[in-house]
């Protein structure tokens, strides 16, 4: 039996949460195109027979000005700390070098393989040159191309890591794909669609906090809050006469339906909490 840690890392955008879901064959990590979209340490739970694997999609590696992102850079530490295997993700279409650096500076203890990713555009001679130039780092073990959107290469990648994984018995029994509450996954679900629907301001000043989830007869009671800095965030989440939170709670609870395999009754509510993402007791709050 095969057992560990295999935990991504990479700059924002580089396909960590998509890299993730693929892996575990469900959706567990919300996406979007905008960065910084992962705020937390999301652990995915695979068992087979012959091996569990515990995947951590991580927050992008980032030069802190929050105490937001210092809390996002403390999850970024402490998958440093129990990795047995680290994925090092790279955007193919990005110069390497800024990645590169990052993955130095991390010091890893542990066999880190390069995950090349959304190879499937760029054209082969760039391919080979990024898959030379990333074989030359000393931390680097092997290197493997992939598309996480198109799960073009997990396969490949996942009999990769087997390989390096040491031998152990599992650390979590049953068939439980995360460690992490329902209702944080709920949350998720919201704030992914806060930034599919909102300008570029609004999803990194805004938070959702889930405060009931009930389970009834024939559907499942949802309440949370959208938290947000400003009034005028606020009067741009609500929308003209409401229009923007009615949606925003249609396609969440459309989402958190299939999630679930329940029907869901959803109550929005937006609340102004200046400078949240500075204030330590509502980051402890917010779950942060």
């Amino acid at each position: 039996m095969k057992s560990g840690f295999v935990n991504i890392f990479g700059k924002p955008n580089a396909g960590k949460s998509t890299l993730l879901n693929a892996l575990v064959g469900e959706k567990l990590a919300i996406v979007s195109h905008k960065v910084q979209t992962t705020r937390h340490r999301i652990k995915a739970i695979v068992t087979e027979e012959g091996y569990q694997i515990i995947f951590s999609d991580t927050p992008g590696i980032i030069e802190p000005r929050y105490k937001l992102h210092e809390k996002m850079m403390q999850a970024v530490k402490s998958s440093l700390e129990d990795a047995d295997v680290a994925l090092l993700m790279v955007d193919a279409r990005e110069e390497p070098e800024e990645s590169a650096a990052i993955f130095a500076s991390l010091k890893l203890k542990v066999p880190a393989l390069i995950v090349l990713n959304k190879a499937d555009v760029v054209i082969d001679a760039d391919l080979k040159k990024l898959e030379e130039f990333f074989k030359q780092q000393p931390y680097c073990k092997e290197v493997i191309t992939i598309s996480a959107l198109k799960k073009k290469g997990v396969d490949t990648l996942l009999q990769t890591i087997l390989g390096y994984l040491p031998e152990g018995a599992p650390f979590y029994e049953g068939d439980n794909l995360s460690d992490l509450p329902t209702k944080f996954f709920v949350s998720e679900l919201i704030r992914e669609k806060i930034f599919h629907l909102y300008g570029d301001e609004i999803p990194y000043h805004a938070t959702v906090l889930v405060q009931e989830f009930t389970e009834k007869t024939t559907l499942i009671k949802i309440a949370a809050e959208i938290i947000v800095q400003r009034d005028t965030q606020k009067g741009i989440i609500l929308g003209e006469g409401g229009s923007m939170i009615k949606k925003l709670g249609t396609e969440s609870r459309k989402e958190i339906e299939a999630f679930l395999g329940s029907k869901v009754f959803l109550d929005l509510f937006v609340k102004i909490r200046p400078k949240w993402r500075d204030n330590e007791m509502q980051l402890k709050e917010y779950g942060y």
